[in-house]
């Protein structure tokens, strides 16, 4: 959980990632975690203008309610909004796009034809993984975790360095996640990343435990 100046000095962060990539793509990204944050209204609500967040609740039908109470938070804030791992639903509901799991790299190449305005992103946690992102026509590569995280404890991540040499490799544009924080973002500076995407950095209290 983070208050309101370590969210607005993230932003920051994240602007500058974004500005020195030079694309037009959201440069903060907001990660549901039905776990971490079992409210994520109130998290999105403080979003900056202009933010994505994928909602990447598992269940079903907390997916399906929390992207119907979305929906006109996004309108008023001019948030985009993506559906994990649901294209179905995403299409239901009209969100700007959807975000495969690693696992599903492959659906990316198939719902990019299907519905080739959308936002699509990918998760990857490799470099192998991101060429596989990048062949499907990902939009963007959300690349995790690169620093330690309370999502995914003890879980091997890339660090600075292999983030540096992996967001290096390829055109297509890169988030990092996963220990993202006002701290550890600093040490991704040089890293040529599109933007930043958090769960509990992004958290506000009321929401999270």
């Amino acid at each position: 959980m983070a208050d309101n100046l370590q969210r607005a000095q993230l932003a920051r962060l994240a602007q500058g990632f974004a500005l020195k990539s030079r694309l037009r793509l959201p440069p903060l990204v907001f990660f549901t975690d039905e776990e971490r944050v079992p409210d994520p209204l109130p998290s999105i609500a403080k979003l900056p203008r202009g933010s994505m967040v994928v909602l990447r609740h598992r269940n079903g039908t907390k997916r399906r309610a929390l992207a119907t109470a979305v929906s006109p938070i996004a309108r008023e804030r001019r948030l985009l909004w993506l559906i994990a791992d649901d294209p179905h639903l995403a299409a239901e509901l009209r969100a700007v796009g959807v975000h495969f799991p690693e696992a599903k790299i492959a659906l990316a190449a198939h719902w990019r034809a299907k519905r080739p305005r959308w936002l699509i992103t990918c998760a990857a946690h490799s470099l192998a993984s991101c060429v596989r992102a990048a062949r499907a026509r990902a939009d963007a590569i959300v690349l995790a975790p690169v620093f330690p995280t309370h999502s995914h404890p003890g879980r091997a991540f890339l660090g600075p360095l292999r983030t540096r040499t992996v967001a290096s490799v390829l055109d297509t544009p890169m988030y990092a996640l996963g220990g993202i924080s006002t701290v550890t973002a600093k040490r991704l500076r040089g890293a040529r990343l599109c933007g930043l995407a958090a769960v509990g950095a992004l958290a506000v209290a009321g929401g999270s435990r």
